[in-house]
């Protein structure tokens, strides 16, 4: 009996070992086709965010359905690139890093891209400006990134800027992995940090697969099957298998078990909800229901909602490393042609450079991997990724509670809670930019969200909070008002020991034209909830 079931589990492990794909050692293109896939993923990426860009977030907890047009026409990327800069940070953030390693070489370590990338001069938001101002402020990366002193850490910032890591070491797994954990680090971490280590391996795999379910499975691989990022990218494989053709199946399911924020400030609670996994899932349904088709995966990925201008991005330029260049749709490429020798907002690079840049970037990547580059071939080696560390934010602190206060502080503010976290959100206001007529009209005290980051660019005041928590100084906030050095949130604490506790914020040089809001506060517990009402 027990030779039978030898027997029995040696042909099974050979038939497994037969029937699973295996990876050839290496895999040769020409230089003409590696230059054409890197053109194709950064103009793919270019215009999955443009076409997206008239639905970012405005489809938050549904999908965009299918009598609702998205536009696309002639000049329309040149008219987004005029009408709002910002749109493009999916690309600026990348060059930034991008310009950091062709100038110092691709040795250069964690310190130097942070410091290139905080001292930065364009607009940023969520984990990147949350990075930024750690980094500035002297908290470097890990600690930058990390979910105790950023709230944004899930946040899908990495995600959206690692698409040049793919770019710059192409088929080689292991190695955009290597640079990812050097960047990504920066304004993430756990599902935010992986989020961004997926979306490099999207793209490495699609220069050596033309299959996109291939591409998935070998970018997920390396993740740590036990996080919860890995767990919901891969419950889209699954649900694939048992609803192939339908997309909105697929995304309803997710929707039920996944579409919940539990760090983000503006989404805990609400139905905005910037996560990386759900986010990371909306490109996995865009590439497995878009059957390889450029228009189409983008289309899936965009109606998919939240998020819907960055994961169409992730997608196009995906497919765009897959296809390469020449084979974009010309209704599709020829927009994009008006835009291509234009500098993007806060740096000094535009597309044509960077297409450059990652070509330079890739040759030396393969290179040092032990390829070659000779006779306008280009050899690149193929090995196994090693499954990156585990990390996942926000143990043991769990939403427990979203308290509207909408209300302006200028001395000291008070509040206490039962549980073991805090986040306040809110923003300082500068009264000088609101015009005298407003202040008439309206008390400065029922000031709505109008006033929201009214401020002058270069504003060099500097609010100052002492944070105190059961009646000890825990430390002291600093909120510049100038847009690149601003803190998005006054205070927050994690991880306390259950309880009641009071926290009270001190203005330490409060002035007659500044007013702190604070809008909501969230509360957490170090056990998930489980009555229905909350009583404080």
């Amino acid at each position: 009996m027990r030779k039978n079931l030898f027997i029995i589990a040696v042909t099974a492990l050979a038939f497994a070992a037969c029937t699973t794909p295996q990876r050839p050692a290496e895999i040769t293109i020409t230089e003409q086709e590696l230059f054409d896939k890197i053109r194709g993923g950064w103009a793919g990426q270019t215009i999955g965010v443009v076409f997206g860009a008239p639905t970012e977030f405005k489809f938050t907890g549904t999908t965009i359905q299918d009598y609702q047009p998205i536009p696309w026409s002639e000049h329309y990327v040149k008219y987004w690139w005029d009408k709002k800069p910002g749109l493009f940070d999916d690309i600026y953030n990348d060059l930034t890093f991008v310009e950091t390693f062709e100038q110092e070489g691709l040795d250069c370590t964690t310190e130097t891209l942070a410091k290139r990338f905080a001292f930065a001069e364009y607009h940023l938001a969520h984990a990147n400006q949350a990075g930024r101002y750690n980094i500035r402020n002297g908290i470097m990366p890990p600690e930058s990134g990390n979910w105790v002193n950023n709230p944004h850490a899930d946040d899908l910032d990495f995600q959206i800027e690692a698409d040049f890591i793919g770019l710059m070491a192409p088929g080689m797994i292991p190695e955009a992995l290597d640079i990812a954990s050097r960047v990504g680090h920066i304004m993430n971490s756990g599902d935010g940090f992986y989020g961004g280590a997926f979306v490099a391996g999207l793209y490495a795999a699609a220069f050596v697969s033309n299959d996109p379910a291939e591409i998935l499975d070998m970018a997920l691989e390396p993740i740590p099957h036990e996080s919860t990022f890995y767990q919901c990218v891969d419950d889209v494989r699954k649900l694939h298998k048992q609803y192939p053709d339908d997309w909105q199946q697929c995304w309803f399911e997710m929707h039920k078990k996944w579409n919940r924020d539990v760090g983000c400030p503006k989404g805990v609670f609400l139905s905005f909800n910037i996560d990386a996994k759900i986010n990371s899932a909306y490109v996995a349904i865009g590439l497995l229901y878009g059957d390889g088709d450029f228009a189409k995966s983008m289309d899936i990925a965009t109606r998919c909602g939240q998020d819907s201008d960055c994961n169409p991005a992730t997608v196009g330029g995906v497919l765009g490393v897959m296809n390469g260049y020449s084979n974009i749709p010309e209704f599709w490429r020829a927009p994009l042609s008006e835009i291509e020798s234009l500098n993007f907002d806060g740096t000094e690079v535009s597309l044509e450079k960077a297409y450059d840049m990652s070509y330079r970037q890739a040759l030396e990547m393969v290179r040092r991997a032990g390829g070659t580059v000779a006779d306008g071939k280009v050899t690149i080696p193929q090995r196994k990724a090693e499954t990156l560390p585990l990390e996942q934010n926000f143990i043991d602190t769990y939403p427990l509670f979203r308290e509207r206060k909408d209300c302006f502080v200028d001395g000291e503010y008070e509040f206490d809670f039962t549980g073991n976290g805090f986040v306040i959100w809110g923003n300082l206001v500068c009264l000088r930019s609101i015009t005298p007529d407003y202040v008439n009209r309206v008390s400065i005290r029922h000031i709505g969200s109008e006033v929201f980051g009214l401020a002058e660019p270069d504003d060099p005041y500097v609010a100052e909070f002492e944070v105190w928590i059961d009646g000890k100084l825990d430390h002291i906030s600093r909120m510049p008002m100038k847009n690149t050095d601003r803190k998005l949130e006054p205070a927050w604490k994690y991880r306390l020991d259950e309880g009641r506790h009071t926290v009270r914020l001190k203005w330490l040089n409060p002035h007659k034209d500044y007013l702190l809001r604070v809008n909501d506060i969230m509360y957490y517990t170090s056990t998930p909830p489980t009555n229905k009402y909350y009583h404080n």
